[in-house]
């Protein structure tokens, strides 16, 4: 199965851009009145002139959705991108894993306070690390300090480079051997004195759910999250390679520029990305995700107390909760939620802070375009 598609804009597929582009956003749903999000149209639309391959977007606003696509799903063929879309929502991950982190505090079978050696005794060790000095609230807003794995050079090289990527694409690795990656590396900061985001925070938190519940981490979130809330494009993929359908390819340039050679990146185990990145969904389930937690459907009062409660982060615009981003838009309204971004595909899933508003967004492509713009354009109306 390790193979490796490289894909080129053919003359072919331009035409097939352009056809996209001219044809306006799709939309459909009670909340689809005309006019009602021209802005986002022309937001979405903008995405795939600036290079995206395709967008596809679902708003939903009190009892109504509305859906738009613009772009296409395959380089390929030309095929349009699909409102119903699978796609891999890589750190939007981060807020399931940390609500049910939240439900279990709730049910008294752990504390935020709890150390990480509380949980996984002698796991965070070496370079500075010490796990008896980390709490579980520090692991689920960042200020952990513990070394990023995805920012080891080893790793980089291995899953990040055209060569190592195609190489590499359908490995597994146990979550043991992300936190040995991570702990070969100095941690950030002491913990508790500073923010960086780490994935190797969500990692640990994955396991903790593991250690208190006996379970695994995914099954906690299907039975918790997926199960009651009816997110049938929503899983945990343990092993499994290609994405359901209906879904897009995706692709990558596999490198830190837009210049150069597009691959399709479609294939790859998300296992690596363990609970910093592992699920998939689509546009519609995460604004029925996002709504039913901010409404209050998914944590007692005081759990979501505290996942609001923020911290400064690496943006001025925004702020870390508890898996969980409170990002302050340009016309002052504040909206909550997560992106993500994994080989492929850029996310974004966000709403207000009473749940009424939601958006969700796929980009299926990695190097190019801005959700921000589009989260502007519904929210603010420009």
């Amino acid at each position: 199965m390790n193979r490796r598609a490289r894909t080129a804009l053919t003359a072919a597929t331009a035409m097939a851009l352009s056809a996209a582009l001219a044809v306006p956003a799709t939309a459909a749903g009670p909340a689809a009145a005309p006019g009602g999000h021209d802005a986002t149209k022309r937001a979405v639309r903008a995405a795939v002139a600036d290079g995206v391959p395709g967008v596809t977007v679902t708003v939903r606003r009190g009892h109504g959705t509305w859906a738009a696509t613009a772009g296409v799903g395959n380089l390929e063929t030309g095929k349009p991108r699909s409102a119903r879309d699978h796609y891999r929502i890589a750190s939007i991950t981060k807020t399931f894993v940390a609500t049910v982190v939240l439900q279990l505090e709730a049910e008294g079978r752990l504390s935020l306070d709890d150390t990480v050696d509380t949980w996984l005794p002698g796991l965070v060790r070496g370079n500075g690390h010490d796990g008896s000095r980390i709490t579980i609230r520090q692991l689920l807003n960042h200020t952990s300090g513990v070394f990023d794995y995805l920012k080891d050079p080893g790793f980089q090289q291995t899953y990040m480079t055209p060569d190592g990527f195609m190489k590499h694409r359908f490995d597994e690795a146990a979550p043991e051997e992300l936190l040995a990656i991570a702990m070969k590396n100095r941690p950030s900061f002491e913990p508790g004195a500073s923010f960086a985001y780490s994935n190797t925070n969500y990692v640990l938190a994955a396991r903790v759910i593991e250690k208190a519940t006996g379970n695994e981490y995914g099954d906690e979130v299907d039975r918790r999250i997926i199960a009651p809330l009816h997110l049938t494009s929503t899983s945990v993929p343990t092993t499994r390679v290609t994405l359901p359908r209906p879904g897009s390819r995706a692709y990558s340039k596999l490198a830190r520029t837009d210049a150069g050679p597009t691959y399709d990146v479609t294939e790859l185990n998300p296992r690596l990305a363990y609970g910093s990145g592992q699920m998939v969904s689509s546009s519609a389930d995460l604004t029925r995700f996002y709504s039913a937690l901010l409404g209050g459907r998914l944590l007692p009062p005081e759990q979501l107390k505290k996942m609001k409660t923020t911290v400064p982060s690496s943006r001025e615009t925004s702020r870390y909760g508890l898996g969980l981003v409170d990002r302050k838009l340009n016309c002052g309204v504040h909206v909550w939620g997560h992106d993500g971004g994994i080989h492929g595909s850029n996310s974004d899933a966000v709403t207000t802070g009473n749940g009424r508003h939601s958006l969700a967004v796929n980009f299926n492509g990695d190097w190019s375009g801005s959700t921000d713009a589009i989260i502007e354009a519904e929210f603010c109306g420009k």
